[in-house]
């Protein structure tokens, strides 16, 4: 497969790699930590919107960009790099998705130009326990005559400390585990009987814990068709899957280089540490490992700006490669800093954290490996 960026998607990737790196450095997000701000910049957020990467999917039509999955990959990346903290996953890539793909015309023309300006955050609010299962939703939508009756709670929601409107899957019918009886809705944080309880993470980004007590939502803020939830739900999980894979490529990326430049500087024993074969050869599985989850993540942002039939498994792998190659980074640049690596004014630290929570967003490597297997009927 060749991979070529457009010229356009090269000026967007040179605008990200370059904000991410001047105005959120990881230095950003230690200052966000310390100030107990919990991953939340609402100036950064603001900066995001003026460049255009809110929009990036949206069309032009609805205020957007209208650039596809590659040019938001390439963001994405730039992101990972600097471990931002940004709404981008959460609302220009999932929140945006969700409306383009199973909204009415009335709402995306209420809600899309409001995504691509920064004016609303959204996030979705999936998940009720401490492992991905998007089929596992007890939370009840009892139709009331005026629409629906929210009950139940979500677990961690990336995002959902500071999110404008949250996109929660309910059940309409059946039980914890049936693809069919899925229903999306759009419930702003607003809404009468919705809890918020705001989360301290271990990667400084925050998310929530969600409690909803007989929140009434009405039928305009049904996404998609009633009780067909799970065939909107999917195609946009693979879109963000895909979008957290493209930022931990950038994570693995950043931990790499900055291994690599210590390896050429650090002495030890009068010599360099990168000259002894043991680390080389630690090294070397790095950058392999990087260079196959490099192919893997364009092979899966391509297939969503063709078409292809295959997005749900390149999405699969994107995010199993993904999740090992920064699971093995992360913690190699810990331990071939030695020392320095294992304090927290070092910088290592972060990515480790970070890798942590990346892996298990939206589906660990596990997960993914006998989704692919279900895919093609292994």
């Amino acid at each position: 497969m060749t991979f070529v960026l457009t010229e356009d998607q090269e000026m967007l990737r040179d605008t990200a790699v370059s904000f991410t790196r001047d105005e959120l450095p990881v230095k950003h997000l230690r200052g966000l930590r310390d100030s107990g701000k919990n991953g939340v910049d609402t100036d950064a957020r603001n900066q995001l919107a003026e460049l255009g990467f809110f929009g990036v999917l949206i069309p032009e039509e609805y205020d957007g960009v209208g650039m596809g999955m590659v040019a938001l990959g390439q963001v994405m990346e730039a992101q990972g790099r600097t471990l931002a903290s940004t709404p981008l996953l959460q609302t220009a890539c999932i929140g945006a998705s969700a409306i383009l793909l199973g909204g009415t015309e009335a709402q995306k023309k209420e809600w899309l130009p409001k995504i691509a300006s920064g004016e609303v955050t959204t996030a979705l609010a999936l998940d009720e326990t401490s492992h991905h299962n998007p089929t596992g939703v007890a939370t009840e939508a009892e139709r009331d005559g005026q629409g629906y009756t929210l009950n139940g709670a979500k677990k961690y929601v990336q995002d959902g400390h500071h999110a404008d409107v949250f996109i929660v899957v309910a059940r309409t019918f059946g039980e914890p585990g049936d693809t069919h009886g899925l229903t999306l809705f759009l419930v702003p944080r607003d809404a009468k009987g919705l809890t918020v309880q705001a989360l301290k993470t271990v990667d400084s980004h925050g998310a929530a814990h969600l409690t909803l007590e007989g929140v009434h939502v009405d039928d305009s803020h049904v996404l998609g068709a009633p009780d067909k939830g799970n065939d909107l739900l999917e195609p946009v999980l693979d879109r963000g899957r895909i979008a957290l894979s493209a930022e931990m490529l950038g994570s693995s990326l950043a931990a790499f280089e900055m291994t690599h430049e210590y390896l050429q500087t650090r002495k030890q024993f009068g010599q360099l540490i990168g000259s002894f074969q043991a680390l080389q050869h630690r090294a070397a599985k790095m950058f392999t490992e990087i260079e196959l989850t490099t192919s893997c993540v364009a092979a899966a942002l391509s297939a969503v700006d063709e078409q292809k039939n295959d997005i749900a498994e390149l999405a699969s792998l994107a995010k199993a490669r993904a999740s090992e190659t920064v699971h093995l980074v992360s913690n190699d640049t810990v331990q071939l800093h030695g020392g320095i690596g294992m304090t927290d004014d070092h910088d290592s630290g972060f990515y480790m954290k970070r890798a942590r929570v990346q892996e298990a967003l939206l589906g660990s490597a596990s997960f993914h490996r006998d989704r692919y297997a279900r895919l093609n009927d292994f």
